[in-house]
């Protein structure tokens, strides 16, 4: 990268709150992450001279296209700035982070609104569910399963095993790590869950299983949500800065990687086959970012909010990050490190699994975060003396990967 893209602040709204049931939708959710990061900022809508909307499913869910329009229509404010919807299944809104860095280092603009925003609780479970089929390979991913994505990443759970082995139970680990992280964080879906003893175990009874290889607490939280950030040239950045006298290090965003693949599950993991990893983009687009932030080892960060609509989804990503080698995410488990309080904290905000999934929000709550954690502002989730973060966002069965450095 050249110039680094600040990141002035932001907002999240409550992502246990399910909106359909106060008679609100999208729409609103959009309204209030909009309004909730201009105030945040202490921004007038003014400033705003572009605006990039993350989204995956609102015409299956809610038969409302065309969400980029959308946040003019909320916010009259900012009636006539530019604005773009992205679709990439759960990496939407990272997508959307990455077109308005583009415009920002192409100098077209310099304050730019990233927004991503989902509505899930509207209809029924099986029925949310369905509709996220279509981030497949619609009819040809050739699984026979109720649950399309549990089915994947159960696939996933099972290559591991033939190719490195793996102990099932560290999932169920994994998957306490981030509820627990959660109860910390008050924007997060389950903060206020209680799990009966024995739990995270393989107890088909208070752990029942959903497709092979995947049970019920290993699964990310689809929930209602948006969240909204701004992004700036260092120009406008230092200014803003200097107009409120504000103090300290801000956040930036001193590295990306972005990797696509095809949709298909099987295709994948056959073609890396004689490879050390299972996803090698996934790897490139860690190093790809690692890179562009001057970052040579992964003990030079100092936290990561990565993807983990399931359990294994994190257990993938440990190894892809580099906290162990190829198939020994175990490890980075079992000795604490991706704790809070361990040498390498994953999802302190509880990640998918604990904070909840809006599958279009997910990539802007995950900058959203890691601006917090090196501003030192994620209050009880705060890792300490934190000054760089990593992010990895994936869509579909990663088929599109997104990951940001965010620091100091």
């Amino acid at each position: 990268m050249n110039k680094p893209v600040h990141i002035l602040g932001g907002y999240q709204t409550d992502f246990a709150r399910v909106w359909s049931r106060e008679g609100m939708d999208i729409s609103d959710m959009i309204r209030d992450a909009t309004l909730g990061a201009l105030a945040a900022c202490n921004l007038e809508a003014s400033a705003i001279q572009s605006i990039h909307v993350g989204n995956a499913f609102a015409e299956a869910q809610r038969q409302q296209g065309h969400l980029g329009a959308m946040v003019s229509q909320v916010v009259p404010e900012l009636w006539g700035v530019p604005a773009m919807r992205h679709e990439g299944a759960c990496a939407s809104s990272s997508l959307a982070a990455l077109t308005a860095m583009a415009e920002i280092e192409a100098g077209r603009y310099d304050c730019v609104l990233v927004l991503g925003a989902e509505e899930f609780k509207n209809l029924p479970g099986d029925q949310a569910s369905q509709n996220q089929n279509s981030a497949a390979w619609r009819d040809r991913e050739d699984i026979d399963c109720r649950f399309m994505w549990p089915a994947v990443f159960g696939l996933l759970a099972d290559e591991y095993e033939q190719r490195y082995g793996l102990d099932r139970q560290v999932l169920n680990r994994i998957s306490e790590i981030n509820y627990s992280h959660a109860k910390r964080n008050p924007k997060a879906q389950t903060r206020r869950w209680e799990f009966a003893e024995g739990s995270f175990h393989d107890d088909d009874a208070l752990n029942p299983v959903i497709e092979p290889g995947v049970r019920r607490l290993h699964c990310g939280q689809i929930t209602d949500g948006a969240c909204a950030v701004v992004l700036a040239s260092p120009e406008f950045a230092a200014e803003y800065r200097k107009s409120r006298g504000l103090k300290g290090a801000d956040a930036k965003i001193k590295g990306w990687g972005h990797r696509n693949a095809g949709l298909r599950y099987r295709d994948k993991v056959e073609r890396s086959r004689d490879a050390p990893f299972v996803f090698p983009h996934v790897r490139e687009a860690i190093l790809d970012a690692f890179n562009r932030a001057n970052i040579s080892d992964v003990n030079q960060i100092d936290g990561i909010e990565t993807h983990d609509c399931f359990s294994m989804t994190e257990y993938m990503a440990i190894d892809h990050f580099g906290l162990t080698a190829p198939g020994e995410s175990y490890k980075a488990v079992e000795n604490g490190s991706i704790e809070l309080g361990g040498s390498l904290p994953i999802n302190p905000s509880g990640g998918l699994i604990g904070c909840g999934h809006p599958v279009g929000a997910t990539g802007a709550r995950m900058l959203f975060d890691a601006a917090k954690q090196v501003t030192h502002s994620a209050e009880d989730s705060q890792v300490d003396g934190a000054t760089t973060f990593a992010t990895l966002n994936i869509g579909g069965s990663c088929a599109t990967v997104c990951s940001f450095i965010v620091a100091a």
